[in-house]
């Protein structure tokens, strides 16, 4: 059973106790109480800001349990305080996985990379973090709970998500995505998410089944990867994909590849992200700029994404956002 009084406590304290530095966020103008404002936790969560400050005034509907981890993530809780989230809304702890909490420490990381895109996800798919130039390449920005922002789920249901990309890398694309959630399968045996994720993509998507008979796996490392953007037109980047201890999260950090006009690409788009209006972190709203949020991310869908998302020669791919 929801305990409404003490989740309202709890979220408005963890609120509290954040500044907007912790999580990305510009000072701007004075703030009149400590920590976040409202809006701005719903926005890291991916939630709505009416969902979010009814949870605080102790009503409203309870919660779900994406929702409660984006929650978690967004206002930074570490693993106890995470426990006691989902506790206090009448739900059973996750599992203790890296994909079900970004460390900050991977999140500072991230942010100090201004100049390259950036994603977080995890190895379910799930975008939890991307920072503004991830956003501004892509044109995406799907931190948050649900399947909406899965990186395998969207690549194969979604035409519109490989609207970046060129055509002829798809079949590429398409055999990493299967090839890396392959290998999360076997290590993750028995994971519900997961196995529903897989039927529902064998049920939706021939390219997916055909793909995954194949019985192929390789978790994603390195690669390089092409995006078509509509204003400067093809950027060609090197990606290199950072995997926490548990591999079930990662960050992917995509280069200019030497040679090409890719790195003045990224500083126009770079610019145009800086210059654009935000009520919010311009990186990430919700798995994650989790702790994501990030997007890892993850599960860590995770990508992209993005919220702010390659084969080559090389031995994985990071084809992800």
């Amino acid at each position: 059973m929801i305990d409404r009084t003490g989740l309202a406590d709890f979220l408005r304290r963890r609120r509290e106790a954040l500044r907007p530095a912790d999580v990305g966020l510009a000072e701007g103008v004075r703030r009149r109480t400590p920590g976040l404002r409202r809006e701005e936790v719903a926005q890291l969560a991916g939630v709505s800001t009416d969902h979010y400050t009814r949870l605080e005034q102790a009503r409203g509907s309870a919660p779900s349990e994406s929702v409660v981890a984006a929650l978690a993530r967004a206002l930074r809780c570490d693993p106890d305080e995470r426990d006691h989230l989902f506790h206090l809304v009448g739900l059973s702890a996750p599992p203790r996985l890296a994909g079900n909490r970004i460390r900050p420490g991977l999140i500072s990381l991230a942010s100090r990379l201004v100049d390259v895109p950036v994603c977080i996800y995890t190895d379910l798919g799930e975008v939890v973090w991307t920072n503004a130039l991830q956003d501004a390449l892509t044109g995406r920005d799907i931190t948050g709970p649900g399947r909406e922002n899965n990186i395998f789920w969207q690549w194969f249901t979604d035409p519109a998500w490989r609207a970046r990309v060129p055509e002829e890398d798809w079949p590429r694309m398409s055999a990493a995505h299967v090839g890396d959630l392959r290998s999360t399968y076997s290590r993750r045996a028995g994971h519900r998410g997961l196995a529903d994720l897989v039927r529902d993509l064998l049920d939706s998507s021939a390219e997916f089944r055909a793909l995954w008979e194949r019985h192929e796996v390789a978790v994603r490392r390195a690669d390089r990867k092409n995006v078509l953007h509509p204003r400067v037109g093809l950027v060609r980047l090197r990606c290199e994909v950072l995997l926490t201890p548990e591999d079930d999260v990662r960050m992917l950090a995509s280069f200019p590849v030497e040679g090409t006009d890719a790195a003045e690409k990224l500083t126009l788009l770079r610019d145009d992200a800086t210059a654009a209006p935000t009520t919010g972190p311009a990186t990430a709203t919700g798995p994650a700029t989790a702790t994501a949020t990030a997007t890892a991310t993850a599960t860590a869908t995770a990508t992209t994404p993005a919220t702010t998302p390659e084969r080559s020669s090389e031995s994985a791919s990071a084809t992800a956002p």
